[in-house]
């Protein structure tokens, strides 16, 4: 109990972005294979029709954009690093954060500071903690240039309101501060007539930079791509170069037959935008009953409104879980894992406190247990959660829960 947040596990290193449990398409398998044989070396920042099928996706977006304005590389994790060793300064992140926004800025030897949300939603920062911590850190001697955040956020699975995200664009903006929009789950929206989303890019296009990892809602999380969208301005053009040296440094290339892959997913074709409407309504369906049992044992979780994840504060069973051994997230990490028999990340690997006793739980592993037809089958079923192998994932699930709120309720007072 309350162990080193350093040494208690790997913590500077997150969890990767949560798979779907789905098959490959078959499309887009056909597509790599087909360019399996491309032995020659992409370029740094992407290729023409990699770039041309980028800007043809944010087109769609309202985002207007030309193939100057664009970068790809091997997944969001290179492209945040180069733009963090580009713009130099300190980073400021929400608190929670996707886990793999800090460990980049602390491999270049920048500071990280952790701006708290507000209780409705994760990944866009309160705009009064911002300003209080931009002004805390120049007090300090600190010099905060960037800010990163999610509209449509990893871990807590929320959107934020376009009127928070309003506030908190205007208060980076009058400090100063470039944003990093990370879009990565900005078409997993379970409800899209329900939850509006706003891209930080529509509301400040000069200082905005939108980084979306193919991962989320394109591509397998095995295939690695990702492409950024920088300002079409003088200060875009200077970053957009620089990202690109820096990207040439790394040898950060997506590879050709990745590539076309990408590409292909980017221009939203029939069975890629059937696909991957098919696998939102199955995740949103699989999040609701994570929600429901979680909340049903006494823990608290944000409803889930996007992406295969959600956020859960289990504070309230720390007497049951303290009675197994578990008194801080990588303690809840390790049990969880232990007990479902899927990744189940502490809250310390997204930037909140060691102690706090959080958790995210991801849909994919619940969807990973049968063959590749079974994990097809779930996407055309008028029930998945009633399929054989979705059922039994659930059922241990809710048992594991229910067992440690029938031991809350066991435990006396303190």
């Amino acid at each position: 109990m309350g162990h080193d947040p350093v040494g208690h596990g790997p913590v500077r290193y997150g969890p990767h972005i949560p798979d779907d449990g789905l098959p490959v398409l078959p499309e887009l398998s056909a597509v790599l294979a087909a360019a399996a044989g491309r032995g020659r070396d992409e370029p740094a920042g992407g290729a023409p029709p990699l770039l041309d099928a980028a800007c043809g996706y944010w087109e769609r977006r309202g985002l207007p954009t030309g193939p100057d304005h664009v970068a790809a590389a091997p997944g969001a994790n290179a492209l945040l690093l180069a733009l963090t060793a580009a713009l130099g300064g300190d980073v400021l992140v929400p608190r929670p954060c996707a886990a793999w926004w800090a460990p980049y800025a602390r491999l270049l030897g920048r500071p990280v500071f952790h701006v708290p949300t507000p209780a409705e939603s994760g990944g866009v920062p309160d705009p009064y903690a911002l300003l209080e911590t931009v002004r805390r850190v120049r007090a300090e001697g600190g010099d905060p240039r960037l800010l990163v955040l999610a509209v449509a956020d990893d871990p807590t699975g929320t959107v934020a309101p376009p009127e928070l995200l309003h506030e908190t664009v205007e208060a980076a903006a009058g400090e100063g501060l470039h944003l990093v929009g990370d879009e990565t789950w900005r078409d997993t929206v379970h409800d899209p007539h329900a939850t509006v989303l706003l891209s930080p890019a529509e509301m400040l296009p000069e200082r905005v930079t939108v980084v979306t990892d193919l991962a989320g809602a394109l591509l397998p999380p095995g295939w690695p791509a990702a492409v950024a969208r920088f300002p079409a301005s003088a200060a875009g053009d200077g970053l957009h170069a620089r990202v690109l040296d820096v990207l040439t440094a790394l040898g950060a290339r997506v590879a050709a037959p990745v590539a076309a892959a990408a590409g292909y997913a980017l221009a939203e074709p029939e069975p890629v935008a059937a696909r991957r409407s098919c696998a939102v309504r199955l995740h949103a369906r699989v999040a609701a009953a994570v929600h429901a049992a979680v909340v049903a044992a006494g823990a608290t979780a944000r409803p889930p409104q996007a992406g295969r994840h959600l956020y859960a504060d289990l504070g309230p069973l720390r007497d049951a879980l303290g009675a197994q051994g578990v008194g801080d997230a990588q303690e809840l990490e390790d049990f969880l894992t232990a007990r479902l028999g899927m990744p189940a990340p502490g809250g310390h690997r997204f930037g909140d406190d060691l102690p706090a006793l959080r958790v995210r739980l991801a849909t994919g592993p619940l969807l990973d247990g049968g063959t590749a037809e079974q994990r097809a089958e779930c996407l055309t079923s008028p029930d998945p959660l009633e399929l054989p192998h979705v059922q039994r994932a659930l059922i241990g699930l809710k048992s594991v829960f229910g067992d440690l709120r029938d031991a809350q309720r066991r435990e006396p007072p303190r």
